[in-house]
């Protein structure tokens, strides 16, 4: 293990990953063994999507569906942006899109 491995649970194995995209908040990569890529999101911007979708659930519990709308809207914003650069990730790469 070099200074740079990180070990979260004693368990860590190093592999080579095909990368689709920058590598970026949420970079296109395909991991060995799996038929699709998948989006390699941070922890970072993990947290902040969970933060976010808190934040529709809270609106709803109070009643505000107007705050709930316009912030599950930008999350849907968000995530068609995501989508999208995956998907175009696939078709540069000639990758038939997942059922």
């Amino acid at each position: 293990m070099s200074d740079g491995d990180v070990r979260l649970d004693g368990v860590m194995e190093r592999v080579e990953a095909e990368l689709f995209t920058d590598g970026g908040n949420d970079a296109v990569v395909r991991l060995p063994g799996r038929k699709f890529p998948g989006v390699l999101m941070q922890g970072d911007s993990l947290h902040i999507l969970r933060s976010d979708l808190a934040e529709v659930v809270e609106a709803c519990a109070r009643g505000d569906l107007a705050e709930a709308r316009d912030s599950a809207g930008l999350l849907l914003v968000g995530l068609d942006a995501l989508l999208t650069r995956y998907e175009d990730a696939l078709q540069q790469h000639e990758i038939p899109r997942p059922n």
